[in-house]
């Protein structure tokens, strides 16, 4: 018979643990937020060609270039596109 995977027990004592490492983990990065179905849409998607971009190899890229594009995304993190 297969083993279920889906069911589990977890110990009284675990489940505390995982719950107050969670506590923590919002504690320590409050700038976390929750996205409304709404903002989820809203959120730009990578396609073919950004993939395509993304993935080149970090040693083949112009020292330059990346400095104008860490520049770049920084600028765009700090934006409100709202």
């Amino acid at each position: 018979m297969a083993e279920n995977r889906i069911s589990a027990n977890l110990a009284p004592a675990d489940k505390e643990a995982v719950m107050q490492a969670i506590a923590t983990i919002r504690e320590k990065l409050p700038f976390l937020v929750d996205l409304t179905p709404e903002d989820r849409r809203k959120i730009l998607k990578m396609g073919d060609k950004s993939r395509a971009f993304v993935n080149i190899e970090p040693q083949k890229v112009n020292v330059e270039l990346k400095s104008r594009l860490y520049h770049f995304t920084q600028t765009l993190i700090h934006i409100d596109f709202s």
